[in-house]
């Protein structure tokens, strides 16, 4: 298949498998070696502007007013008090204008706006304006809302009957084959269990922050935030603009897992104070604001069914969630999303419903759907090999799917079992003590566990320039953000290795919304989608340069800047004249719905559990995986490292609590919502099995930034059972819920 080259633009839908890929033939050897990230040396000598740290001529500082009810009208605010104050400019409130909550990732309109009806506890309701954080922050204080509150949702116990199924999204909400009833009648062996996850926060190391400047009609922000071109939709319909009169500026993102996809209140109220006073208004999130006013991970209650032969076969597979969010949203946790095609039976029932509550918005959390849906899956694997008296990787083994059980479509690329045997072998599996509670260490039980894991791959639209100045330089422009990924480094390794120049000869710049729009970072679509712009981009300017050359595409060598030809080698920058400048715009196409896309792994840990108090300490740790061409080797293992600290979390420590009686947040700041430390965290060994899937994108590469947590916690889990032979089916894992079960 072939692109179609403009005379700006490289475009390219994937209709069909791209067998060929430029990169097989390039000779820079930049792409896919361990290398540092080019942003690192500024990150590190803080010489990298965050969104909180911009400044400008007159800037003003805003501080979120919030609603201290779960459920209400507002009836007056009264910011006598707070206008009376030194420094203080103005307390601005706007009942229709301000939203009511985040909003959604990948959306183009904006999200629910007005704040007059209360719908959660910490619900954005004004913004004081004043010359000082400080100042802003104790005026805040000092508003006096009156609310009249009235009865609300705040919990999900008990409220089963009220939940609704909601639109179809990126997994269909309901889907069913066969009879799975019947199934489970006629099954040698059944397993019928249900496990519950609680509300999760990211809790990204940079809170949300966006400054807001006007110049006449036109409106800047310098935000933190993870999908540029869709956001700057959101915003634009929200304040009523033309989108040409928005622009985003996200130059570094200190993390994201999913909370800065969309807009979130502080930007609106930013933008409306910033329009009313005639001033520059920053808006920074505390950390309590942040856990209350953005988005979370929804609980979930997930029953899992498998029906299965007496060789392990699985004949069904039910997989049925609740999930809660907000009143009138329905955004759902597609816990069931890995269950349509990573094991078969031809009876399937998969199913998503909502319970409306009055509590944070539910939205995408790092790896939304797989990260909670493995846990549950994954577990129920291992207590079906226990009930079998199969090992866990032969049951998987045994379970490998000739073509996807649900769409009856083939598999892109599926390399789970060489995932399987890769982290079996590493870790050494085949001397684990399959009986619970066998293996010891004085007062510390040892335990082995493992899970499989993989992740949906996905292509959005995206776009990139890419420039050859006159002195032999690349200068790549799109507004695909960095939120700690490495997306600096390899976009200008892709250009770099298509152009046939030293990394250091690439200048990357990203996070504004004045560059060509790309998919941003989200979903793990982002290196594949943006870099297969950089690479189209690049394919173009490559044709150019051979015409330059005087010779075929296919007979042009680029090295060490140089395009070398006929055997003669000229410098690059005598061949660009005063410069060139290419697109390259990448679509989906039928190779998404022709094959069943995604990356694979398999997870191996031990753990240790004191007998005495319960205390989990996971103690070592093989994970193998498979996501096509490995673009960076430094950063894609730093992702995976990553994803699985985020699965010894869900695991062992994340519970984000609601006050059942508001709705509040109860632990909303990293002093008591736990995250796993340093000293959590064991060595961690990442294999990459050799894969390229052909029909993802040229790059023949996957996603790979949300592999790691999925299954991830499951392995921790069934180690803890292995260890003491206590299952819990209640996440997190805490001392608490083993110590009852626990030998003496």
């Amino acid at each position: 298949m072939s692109s179609t080259t403009s005379a700006t633009t490289t475009s390219l839908t994937m209709d069909k498998p791209i067998k060929d890929s430029i990169l097989d033939h390039t000779v820079q050897e930049v792409l896919g070696k361990p290398l540092d990230r080019i942003d690192g040396p500024v990150k590190v000598s803080g010489a990298a502007t965050y969104a909180a740290e911009f400044a400008f001529d007159d800037l003003t500082y805003g501080y979120l007013v919030r609603a201290d009810y779960g459920a209400g009208t507002i009836e007056a605010i009264d910011a006598t008090e707070a206008l009376a104050m030194s420094g203080v400019i103005d307390v601005v409130h706007d009942f229709e204008g301000f939203i009511r909550n985040a909003a959604q990732g990948g959306e183009t309109e904006g999200p629910t706006q007005g704040v007059q009806e209360v719908a959660y506890f910490g619900q954005p309701i004004a913004i004081v304006v004043a010359e000082s954080y400080e100042i802003a922050r104790d005026a805040a204080l000092r508003v006096r809302v009156q609310v009249k509150p009235k009865l609300g949702d705040f919990s999900v116990e008990g409220r089963q009957g009220e939940a609704f199924k909601p639109a179809d999204a990126s997994a269909p909400a309901h889907a069913a084959t066969g009879d799975l009833e019947q199934a489970m009648l006629d099954a040698d062996v059944t397993l019928d269990q249900t496990y519950t996850t609680p509300s999760q926060n990211s809790a990204a190391m940079e809170p949300h922050a966006s400054t807001a400047q006007w110049d006449g009609g036109k409106l800047t922000i310098h935000g933190s935030y993870q999908m540029l071109a869709s956001d700057r939709l959101q915003l634009a319909d929200t304040l009523g603009m033309d989108p040409e009169n928005v622009r985003i500026v996200a130059l570094y993102v200190g993390g994201g897992f999913g909370s800065k996809l969309g807009i979130a209140p502080e930007v609106v109220a930013a933008a409306l104070a910033a329009k009313k006073i005639g001033r520059p208004v920053k808006t920074v999130m505390t950390r309590p604001q942040v856990f209350e006013a953005t988005v979370r991970r929804s609980d979930t209650s997930q029953r899992i069914r498998l029906a299965a032969g007496a060789d392990g076969r699985l004949t069904g597979i039910g997989h049925e969630t609740l999930c809660s969010n907000l009143d009138g949203e329905e955004y759902f946790e597609p816990a069931g999303i890995a269950t349509h095609f990573l094991y078969p039976g031809d009876h399937r029932l998969v199913t998503h419903d909502i319970i409306p509550v009055n509590r944070t918005l539910s939205g995408s959390m790092r790896a939304p759907g797989e990260a909670v849906g493995m846990l549950a899956l994954e577990n129920a694997m291992d207590e079906l090999a226990e009930k079998l008296g199969i090992d866990p990787v032969e049951l998987r083994r045994r379970n490998e799917p000739a073509q996807d059980p649900s769409k009856a479509i083939p598999y892109s690329s599926r390399k789970l079992q060489d995932c399987l045997d890769a982290g079996a072998k590493s870790f050494g599996w085949d001397q684990r003590n399959a009986t619970p509670g066998a293996m010891r260490d004085g007062e510390w039980l040892i335990g082995h566990g493992m899970a499989a894991s993989t992740r949906s791959n996905i292509l959005k639209p995206s776009r990139a320039r890419v420039s050859l100045t006159p002195e032999g330089r690349a200068i790549v422009e799109t507004d695909q953000t960095d939120i700690g990924t490495g997306s600096y480094t390899i976009l200008g390794q892709i250009a770099a290795e298509m152009l046939g120049l030293p990394l250091d000869q690439v200048d990357v710049k990203l996070g504004d919304t004045d560059f060509p729009p790309a998919a941003g970072s989200g979903g793990s679509w982002g290196a594949g989608s943006s870099g297969s712009s950089v690479y189209l981009a690049c394919e173009g300017l490559r044709a150019k340069l051979a015409r330059a050359m005087d010779t075929h595409e296919g007979s042009l060598t680029l090295k060490d800047g140089r395009a070398i030809a006929g055997n003669r080698a000229v410098p690059l920058a005598d061949l660009v004249g005063e410069g060139l400048t290419q697109e390259g715009s990448i679509e989906p196409g039928e190779t998404s719905e022709a094959v069943s896309q995604a990356s694979y792994g398999a997870h191996f840990c031990e753990v240790r559990v004191n007998a005495v108090t319960g205390e989990v300490r996971v103690a070592r740790w093989v994970s193998a995986f498979a996501a096509g061409r490995i673009l960076n080797e430094k950063t894609a293992r730093s992702q995976c490292i990553g994803g699985i600290v985020f699965g010894i979390g869900a695991a062992l420590t994340e519970e984000l609590i609601h006050d059942d009686r508001t709705g509040k947040c109860v632990n909303r700041d990293l002093g008591e919502y736990h995250v796993p430390v340093h000293a959590d965290v064991p060595p961690i060994e990442v294999i990459f099995v050799e894969e390229r899937d052909v029909s993802a994108n040229p790059l023949q590469a996957k996603g790979i930034g949300e592999l790691g947590i999925s299954g991830a916690g499951a392995a921790v889990t069934n180690a803890i059972y292995n260890a003491t032979g206590v299952r819990v089916r209640s996440y997190p894992m805490t001392c608490d819920k083993l110590l009852a079960g626990l030998p003496d």
